[in-house]
């Protein structure tokens, strides 16, 4: 393999190879090769340009040594075919230049041919636009049809006997369907490309040593470890360990599925629990990943409003072309005037340009952590002029925190603290987990020292340290069933603890109040800066809804700066709430929870936080998956460019498609560069279209 140093950097080289010496296939094949080589940190390959950028750990391999490397590579390996059919099939890279190029080359050919073949191709040619034209009028009803329009052009020039203007009308014709087609392919490859994609390093077993690789080197048969937590990158079998998979966004199950030996497993799926060893089946676009053509198809049946209208104020447009049309026979009996006007439509780039703003959207967002499940959502977070937040989990991190320790008597906080994180440790519900995580900030250590621990169910803990009994729960087990004296600074702490909405736990010693442990859930810090640029987006009313006391729900509510809240509320509660709230216009609910699933499906638009249930993604219409709370602002100005977006290219379209049709009436360009200039608006409006919003 005869390669070149095109730049070269400590621990970063740019290497060049030649583009006639190896296909793409046996380039992608190179670079895993190399990939799993000692030393190397990451390589990834440029097979437009021929170009591998690698990184490398200088104390283990030289530059000179990465170059003998690629040199190694001869026909022996880049052309042994179990070796090139484990790699995956490079796709086929459309571009609009090749298209015109090829149409162009096809549309000059034929005028070598002779005459009379010529325009028997011409008219097999007109025949599909027709058979296309009535089928639109029998099947749909729609007489004045874009198809009509193109089809009544290109037969009137055939049949008056202007072959020449008819064969140039259908080469323009057709390289214009196939140009939208590509443009329209390129979309929604970008989405799901941008779907697909996972920055993370792929480890793979190698000669019994794990060696980690890109995740584009990643090849068939290879033997892939993943671990709890991780993304599985390729479709293949569990080879061995045992693990549970959430594979919702693949098969729908809510719950994770327990895999070990002998199952299949799914691309884009996460490793909940354990450690799974799986060997490669297909990866990247070869994967099943059927969610992702599921979403793009969803978003083309869940349209914005903004782009029906825009497909339907095309659609009303055609007659008046023909009116236009007919006007211009009437008064100047020039077929090519009439002509002209056949040529130009408003439809085709409305139709377009709507549908991949929609889908680039989609894509931006993607990039940015955000989910979209249709442009329809995506309208309605733009329109909505309310926002609807659960507390815990959502305005806070569900992650709650020992805020204070009351010890009583003789006893120290130390005391209080090691000893409630000694028995909670046991039973990992949030607010053990709290205490036993502050024991651990203090450096606090607890030994087993205590018997048996027993779980009491929506009481406490109940065990026996140093031969004495010790109690650590609500109010109720340590007064009312353990009969433990009152002591009057608890009604003083319980006051304080309900203002500042805080969870009390009560621990006892030896039959004596020994302490109190206040844990609250302490706000997001962004929360309140994210409210401010919510408002500044349009967004009247922000307001909080949630289980939790009222207490808990004020201070929240005051430290973020919202205008509302509701505390003490039920799932139903909630979605009676939120149907109050769409009275006054439409409602975004952005929550985490199970509880929440009922208030997400009920508001205009559901958005569940990162980390949220599998219920509560499913339900909701865009998911952030990164980014927290940030995101939210960021949906909605991603919502409101693309609202803008498509208003302002239907204005471009309407006005230069307009000029086109007065120049042709006036007779200042000809049928041909109508159709030239009115299919580079096309293409030109959907390029525009797919450019970012935000960036």
């Amino acid at each position: 393999m005869t390669v070149t140093i095109h730049h070269a950097l400590p621990g970063r080289i740019r290497i060049h190879y030649n583009l006639h010496e190896i296909s793409p296939r046996q380039a992608i094949l190179a670079q895993s090769l190399i990939a799993v080589q000692e030393g190397i940190t990451d390589i990834s390959v440029n097979t437009n340009i021929g170009s591998y950028l690698i990184l490398f750990d200088l104390s283990v391999i030289s530059q000179a040594e990465i170059e003998n490397l690629f040199k190694a590579l001869g026909p022996k390996y880049l052309e042994d075919e179990k070796l090139l059919e484990a790699v995956a099939q490079i796709p086929i890279t459309e571009s609009i230049m090749s298209i015109f190029v090829s149409t162009m080359i096809n549309h000059f050919a034929k005028k070598l041919l002779p005459i009379p073949l010529r325009r028997f191709m011409l008219f097999m040619n007109i025949i599909p636009r027709l058979g296309s034209a009535f089928g639109m009028c029998f099947r749909h009803g729609k007489i004045f049809s874009t198809q009509m329009l193109d089809a009544t052009a290109l037969t009137t020039a055939a049949f008056t006997g202007n072959t020449n203007t008819a064969s140039s009308i259908s080469m323009l014709l057709t390289l214009g369907e196939e140009i939208e087609e590509v443009t329209k392919r390129v979309s929604y490859g970008n989405l799901a490309h941008k779907l697909l994609i996972s920055d993370e390093p792929v480890h793979i077993l190698e000669d019994g040593e794990e060696k980690t690789i890109p995740a584009e080197a990643l090849k068939k048969d290879d033997l892939v470890i993943v671990r709890e937590g991780s993304m599985i990158p390729c479709d293949g079998t569990v080879e061995n360990g045992e693990g549970m998979v959430n594979q919702a966004s693949i098969t729908g199950e809510s719950l994770p599925v327990e895999k070990k030996a002998g199952s299949g497993v799914f691309a884009g799926t996460i490793l909940s629990e354990g450690e799974l060893v799986i060997r490669t089946r297909s990866t990247g676009r070869d994967t099943k990943v059927q969610n992702i053509i599921q979403m793009i198809d969803n978003s083309q049946n869940l349209k914005a409003n903004v782009q029906r209208r825009s497909e339907n104020l095309a659609e009303k447009i055609v007659p008046l072309n023909f009116a236009l049309a007919g006007l211009t026979w009437l008064f100047t009996r020039n077929l090519t005037k009439t002509m002209s006007t056949l040529m130009v439509d408003y439809s085709c780039a409305m139709k377009l340009a709507a549908p991949i703003a929609v889908l680039s959207a989609m894509k931006e967002a993607a990039g940015r952590g955000i989910s979209v499940k249709g442009g329809k959502y995506l309208e309605e977070a733009a329109e909505a002029t309310t926002i609807i937040f659960d507390k815990t989990g959502t305005l806070t991190y569900a992650n709650p925190k020992v805020e204070k320790i009351y010890a009583m008597k003789d006893f120290g906080e130390d005391f209080v603290l090691q000893t409630a994180a000694c028995l909670e440790e046991h039973f990992p519900h949030p607010l053990g987990r709290a205490v036993v995580a502050h024991a651990e900030e203090k450096g606090l250590f607890h030994p087993e020292n205590h018997t048996k621990v027993e779980y009491i169910v929506a009481h406490g803990i109940a065990s026996t340290l140093n031969d004495k009994k010790v109690r650590i729960g609500s109010a109720h087990f340590i007064f009312d069933d353990e009969k433990i004296s009152f002591d009057d600074k608890v009604t003083q702490i319980q006051q304080e603890s309900a203002k500042s909405g805080q969870s009390l736990l009560y621990l006892s010693y030896d039959g004596e109040l020994a302490g109190v442990l206040a844990v609250g859930d302490p706000m997001r810090p962004e929360a309140r800066e994210v409210i401010e640029n919510l408002k500044k987006t349009g967004i009247l009313r922000c307001v909080m809804i949630t289980g939790d006391t009222e207490g808990a729900a004020k201070k929240i509510a005051e430290s973020a700066g919202l205008d509302g809240y509701y505390s003490q509320a039920l799932p139903e509660d909630k979605v009676r709430l939120i149907e109050k709230e769409k009275k006054a216009g439409k409602v975004i609910m952005l929550g985490d929870g199970i509880n929440d699933a009922p208030a997400l499906s009920a508001a205009d638009v559901g958005i569940a936080i990162e980390g949220s249930s599998s219920i509560a993604s499913d339900t909701a219409d865009i998911v952030l998956t990164e980014g927290g709370l940030n995101n939210v602002a960021t949906t909605r100005m991603l919502a409101q460019g693309l609202i803008q977006k498509i208003n302002q290219n239907n204005a471009f379209i309407i006005e230069v498609n307009s000029a086109l049709l007065l120049l042709g009436v006036f007779g200042l360009i000809s049928p041909q560069l109508a159709a030239i200039l009115h299919n580079s608006v096309t293409v030109g409006i959907s390029v525009k279209a797919m450019e970012n919003i935000l960036d």
